[in-house]
């Protein structure tokens, strides 16, 4: 990490206030919006229908109230500092509980800091949300370098180790010792990471998924026949849903990884294509039937393609997976991690973690497997997030 002057260590206080002339000019594109055609019948097989993101696109300029989401999200207390010369924007919402455990918790792509809206008031402040106040959190909320408010990115390099080399600075200048980290997709890479490098400083991490520690190549039967049935099954269908990612869903990351700049310019100049773009991740990840509304809440949806647009940061969130793809370490193989480790398993996450493989290089010490939920955990299922959250660091309280 760079070393940083005194005045570079500064934390400034920080509050959402859009120019009006972003919000006419969103307006304005959206009435000019130019639509492609579709072939009939094919649904979500070819990508966002095109009935859908029209109807959507009507909701978010007509409908959709930018002003109320903002003065939602500045309930929070915001802040930015710069950190080995980036900007990063966070959220430090302390509970009124003295005795609370810190946890910073990060998103991922494409998420934001929308993701914990409905997640934050219980960890926070479980008193009030008829929890036991013993379970209370100070939440940090970091929006990643690169993304939304803490974008963009001014030089190459910020990949997910970076990140977390950065969320341990942070920490420190919040003036934290000993603290917890979650997160899911990204998040759930940095946390991880986070917990490694700091382990005297991280209690625990509690994640939504385990980088590496799917079925990423075809299990054998040397390997099938050392697992219980249940194992053999999971393994099978972890095989079997990483073949169907990579043979339909990850054209996104591809592109990602290595052209993010020409993907910009569609993105970026296009509120109808960062719509579309965020959307269809939003049905394909999410525990949902039809459209992402069965399982997020639609101004809540908006709200994060909102931080996008806003900010200009389509390119400059994409390029993490650029960053990931030319680091020279392989993701898929982490370092191994001793800090007490948690799995919050919901049915519908892309990458099936199986647990022989995690305990190689995790010290997993809790396993939640859930019945309903996705990929965006803390928006299609909070309850169960903050529930399992909260059991995770009790029971290391408990030791």
């Amino acid at each position: 990490m760079a070393v940083t002057s005194a005045a570079d260590d500064r934390i400034l206080p920080f509050r959402l206030d859009v120019p009006q002339g972003d919000l006419d000019d969103l307006s304005a594109r959206l009435d000019r919006a130019r639509w492609p055609d579709e072939l009939p019948g094919v649904g979500w097989a070819y990508g966002v229908p095109l009935a859908y993101l029209q109807e959507l696109a009507h909701y978010w300029r007509h409908r959709y109230d930018w002003r109320r989401a903002e003065a939602q999200l500045n309930e929070w207390p915001q802040f930015t500092t710069t950190i080995d010369g980036a900007t990063v924007h966070f959220a430090h919402v302390r509970s009124p509980e003295p005795d609370a455990t810190a946890l910073i918790i990060t998103h991922g792509w494409p998420g934001s800091i929308v993701e914990f809206t409905q997640v934050a008031g219980p960890l926070c402040d479980p008193r009030r949300h008829g929890a036991d106040p013993a379970d209370a959190f100070h939440l940090v909320i970091p929006s990643i370098p690169g993304f939304g408010l803490s974008g963009p990115t001014r030089e190459p390099g910020w990949e997910h180790t970076r990140v977390a080399a950065a969320w341990a600075e942070l920490m420190t200048r919040l003036g934290y010792q000993r603290y917890g980290a979650q997160g899911g997709d990204w998040g759930a890479a940095i946390s991880r990471e986070l917990g490694r490098i700091r382990p005297l400083q991280v209690i625990g991490v509690h994640l939504n998924l385990i980088p590496g520690a799917s079925a990423n190549t075809e299990p054998d039967e040397k390997e099938l026949s050392r697992l219980t049935q249940a194992e053999h099954e999971r393994t099978i269908a972890s095989w079997q849903r990483n073949l169907r990612w990579s043979a339909e869903q990850d054209g996104y990351g591809v592109l990602q990884a290595s052209r993010p700049q020409t993907l910009a310019y569609a993105l970026t100049d296009s509120p109808i294509g960062q719509l579309a773009w965020i959307a269809e991740k939003f049905k394909e990840w999410t525990d949902s039937r039809d459209r992402p509304e069965d399982a997020v809440d639609r101004d809540q949806l908006l709200t994060n393609v909102m931080l996008y647009w806003l900010t200009g940061t389509a390119g400059s969130a994409a390029r993490i997976y650029y960053e990931r793809a030319h680091a020279g370490y392989p993701l898929q193989a982490p370092e191994v991690s001793a800090t007490p480790t948690a799995l919050a398993d919901f049915p519908a996450e892309n990458f099936i973690t199986l647990r022989h493989i995690a305990e190689h290089t995790n010290n997993i010490v809790r396993w939640t497997s859930f019945e309903r939920g996705g990929h965006f955990a803390a928006m299609e299922q909070p309850d169960l997030l903050v529930t399992d959250i909260r059991a995770f660091f009790r029971q290391l309280r408990r030791g």
